[in-house]
């Protein structure tokens, strides 16, 4: 789905739009949207909690980003699915009962809801797809650059395989939900560096990406292959990685193999300073949900030049072709590099890191 991955530079550039005054330019009257005033209403629809970053930082940021862009006058009215695609389904079909003027849809089933974003753009409700490509009529869509977070993965895992890995080396692959579209583009991505270079020994696609049902599969997996011959592990995300850690620790592994994850969730980073855990990608989330509020305010606000420069790549779904897009960059996250990251970024401080419990492991390696 990917056709053109921006620049950091580029990234930076549209995310200082209001900064620069842009998103108060509009189109001439000839090309111009309705526009609305401040008073706007953004829907915002996320899929799932046990991924701390909604709550943490979409949420927060996005609704905080809506009210300086808005003078204090717009609201975010913020549901959570818990990972259940029917009450997603139902919450969507609320805010278009309560007209709401713009939707965020971080979509639990990306097909499944492609009946209720047609329902919105019947009702003349754009629906702007965050972090998840939604199915159906959609306005446009945010994310970050998924077949490079899979790419980063799979070439960050053979890196700390070293330059003799070959197909003698077996890896598990943990995939994410097959409900989530961008579960498919992190494992193409990933395969794209691992393919050929050494041997998927079994591959699961994980419901919901709960971190029980990976331990599960990694249980599964130890039991088929043998718990001395797993080279290494691709985890999708941190929470299945917790649970692959888990499952291997139970089987008695003492020196664990390299394993992936992403999201830079605080659980990682620390498991990443003690060496349990090889990686994560780290993904920028107030640079996403900043650019998600703008495009949402720029859209209702009959915004067009800033909404065009805040969508400048295209992407096609299973439905639609030619969506104007934004996709984000995205960073490796490993011990070399977490004080220039989620440190550096105000994510966490060393003090959230470094606990009693990883104080030394943090001085080991100078995060102090």
């Amino acid at each position: 789905m990917r056709r053109i991955a921006i620049s950091v530079a580029a990234s930076t550039m549209t995310l200082s739009l209001a900064g620069c005054g842009m998103l108060n330019a509009t189109g001439d009257s000839a090309s111009a949207s309705p526009s609305k005033g401040n008073d706007v209403t953004v829907g915002l629809l996320l899929p799932e909690k046990a991924n701390t970053r909604y709550d943490k930082f979409d949420y927060p940021i996005i609704k905080s980003q809506v009210a300086e862009l808005t003078r204090n006058q717009g609201k975010v009215d913020y549901k959570n699915a818990n990972a259940d695609a029917s009450q997603q389904t139902a919450q969507m079909q609320e805010m278009i009962d309560e007209k709401a003027d713009i939707i965020l849809l971080d979509a639990v089933d990306s097909h499944g809801i492609a009946d209720e974003v047609k329902k919105a753009k019947d009702a003349g409700i754009p629906v702007i797809a965050y972090d998840r490509l939604a199915e159906g009529p959609i306005d446009a869509y945010l994310s970050f650059d998924n077949e490079l977070v899979g790419e980063v993965q799979g070439r960050t895992l053979l890196e700390a395989l070293g330059s003799g890995a070959d197909t003698s080396n077996k890896i598990v692959m943990v995939n994410g939900s097959p409900t989530d579209p961008n579960a498919k583009q992190f494992k193409e991505g990933a395969l794209s560096e691992l393919n050929g270079k050494v041997t998927i020994a079994d591959t699961y696609d994980t419901k919901d990406w709960k971190p029980e049902n990976a331990e599960a599969e990694m249980a599964e997996a130890i039991g088929k292959i043998g718990k001395s011959n797993i080279a290494g592990v691709y985890a999708a995300n941190d929470g299945m990685a917790g649970g692959v850690i888990k499952a291997l620790k139970a089987a008695g592994v003492t020196s664990l193999p390299p394993i992936t994850g992403q999201d830079a969730e605080l659980d990682a980073v620390q498991r990443i300073v003690s060496g349990e855990q090889y990686m994560s990608v780290y993904k920028s989330y107030p640079d996403e949900a900043q650019a998600a509020a703008q495009m949402a305010v720029a859209k209702v606000q009959g915004k067009d030049i800033a909404f065009d420069a805040l969508t400048q790549d295209k992407v096609d779904s299973p439905t639609q072709k030619d969506i104007p897009s934004k996709l984000v960059q995205v960073s490796a996250l490993t011990r070399k590099n977490i004080k220039a990251t989620v440190v550096a970024d105000g994510i966490y401080t060393l003090d959230d890191i470094c606990t009693p419990k990883y104080k030394a492991a943090c001085a080991a390696i100078g995060l102090k």
